[in-house]
């Protein structure tokens, strides 16, 4: 294809025409796709990681991918069925290990159109109309975090829970006395809240005690009144191991009390607030300074999907930063918008649009459903393993992740999951809980379901298997043993 002077080259996406190449090359890369998810006739790729190295090695010789180009048909039909071949799929029910969801299609075709037109969402003058469709959204979302403000609030996009939780320390700190201030959070927050503190350099977190998976507010009220120093409470509003939900309201009355900034990693449950029947598990989280929210989790976005919304819009600002070249003092006087204090990022993609055209097309009742719909299949797969003389259950589930363990010995369960793995039949994730005897810690196996169109009885075979596999091994362990 020649370029604008005639020359042959590659086709832009963007352009008059870019639509029209876009039209013809998606194929070739959905065909590659199709092949490669049946060639892995599974959740995941089997073999385990050195089948999957040699799978790669063998399709793309050392050096090949730098030597001369093969076309673009050729490249994406491929290497797409190489990736869709050795990839996980989150949409499959068998694939439930980790908060990884499968994306809507809605979400997927957006995302086309947005890498395409390549908005930068650093300055207005990159994206127009991306930006104000990015506020919109935005304020929306944090209105439903915090309704009836007196003061609006606000949310900024970010890569996800990490990130998000970083800016909610950041703006804990350059908004407490002398900019100085002590992270506390349970014993079941997400690491990224140590990682954060350790990026800010601020003090490690004081670790506060957990009752099951849950931050205990007595322990909690002893921390804060052992502290010399203004506090950012991290609580919890579904964990990374079983979903559990922190005592919202007792924390928020706590640190209203104790005047400690409260921050709240909602990553998982968040978006249960468009669930009728779940939207009162997040009782108290408007009492919060800030939320963490993730759409790549119930929100079934691609990655990244993240926000972090502020109860007082104008905590924010401590993210102003000038940049002549962004956003010069004359160009924001004549009114054009300046974006540079919207991120900690510069250039940063526009993620807030396939965010908004999800909502757009579904609207927040449907989006409820789905939520709904994965916290009852979880509740019914939890009934489907009590029920099961072979399995224990950790807990009936409080959103959509289930823990449950063969009664079998510890080894034994974390090599079911292996086993699983690297046959490429299941994937399922792991935790470790203070559950045994003595509070000795166990190894459990998760359920994640993200999966809104599987229902419980895509599980019961995966749950006959678990417990086919654990008599398997300790069968054969004990066989070696003997021998």
């Amino acid at each position: 294809m020649a370029n604008s002077r005639g020359e042959p080259g590659p086709a832009l996406a963007g352009g008059t025409a870019g639509h029209e190449r876009l039209a013809e090359l998606i194929p070739f890369a959905l065909r590659g796709f199709a092949a490669g998810a049946a060639e892995r006739r599974g959740p995941a790729p089997g073999g385990g990681p050195a089948a999957v190295a040699a799978e790669l090695a063998s399709a793309l010789p050392s050096g090949s991918l730098l030597a001369e180009g093969v076309g673009a048909e050729r490249a994406l039909t491929e290497l797409s069925a190489l990736l869709a071949a050795g990839s996980v799929d989150p949409a499959d029910p068998w694939c439930a290990a980790h908060l990884h969801c499968p994306p809507l299609a809605v979400s997927v075709a957006a995302d086309v159109v947005a890498a395409a037109l390549n908005p930068s969402m650093d300055s207005w003058d990159q994206a127009p109309v991306a930006s104000e469709l990015e506020r919109e959204f935005t304020a929306a979302l944090a209105r439903v975090c915090f309704p009836g403000e007196d003061t609006a609030p606000d949310a900024v996009v970010t890569t996800g829970g990490t990130e998000s939780n970083l800016l909610g320390l950041l703006l804990a700190r350059e908004h407490a006395p002398g900019h100085r201030v002590v992270p506390v959070c349970g014993a079941n927050a997400h690491h990224s809240v140590a990682r954060a503190a350790w990026v800010l350099g601020l003090p490690a977190p004081v670790v506060v005690a957990c009752d099951g998976d849950r931050l205990r507010p007595d322990a909690l009220a002893e921390a804060l009144d052992a502290l010399t120093e203004p506090a950012v409470v991290v609580a919890t509003a579904g964990t990374t191991n079983t979903g559990e939900i922190d005592p919202l309201p007792e924390i928020a009355a706590l640190c209203r009390a104790a005047g400690a900034h409260l921050h709240v990693d909602a990553a998982y449950g968040g978006m249960a607030l468009f669930s009728p029947a779940h939207a009162g598990l997040l009782a108290g989280l408007a009492e919060a300074d800030s939320v963490a929210l993730d759409m790549h989790k119930f929100g079934w976005q691609p990655v990244a999907a993240g926000l972090l919304a502020c109860r007082d819009a104008r905590m924010l600002g401590a993210l102003n930063v000038r940049a002549e070249y962004l956003n010069a003092d004359d160009d924001t006087e004549a009114g054009l918008p300046d974006l540079l204090g919207r991120s900690i990022r510069t250039s940063r993609r526009p993620d807030a649009f396939r965010m908004a055209v999800t909502f757009y097309a579904l609207g927040h009742r449907e989006l409820g459903r789905l939520v709904a719909r994965c916290c009852e299949t979880a509740t019914e797969v939890a009934e489907d393993i009590a029920a099961d003389p072979g399995l224990h259950l950790w807990a009936a589930p409080s959103l959509s992740t289930v823990l449950f363990r063969p009664r079998v010995p510890d080894e034994v369960v974390a090599r079911v999951r292996r086993t699983l793995l690297e046959a490429g039949t299941a994937v399922l994730g792991r935790a470790t809980m203070p559950t045994g005897p003595g509070g000795a810690e166990q190894v459990w196996l998760k359920l994640t379901l993200l999966n809104p169109e599987a229902t419980a009885a895509d599980y019961r075979p995966l749950l006959d298997l678990v417990v086919r596999t654990a008599a398997e091994l300790t069968a054969a362990g004990e066989e070696r043993v003997l021998s």
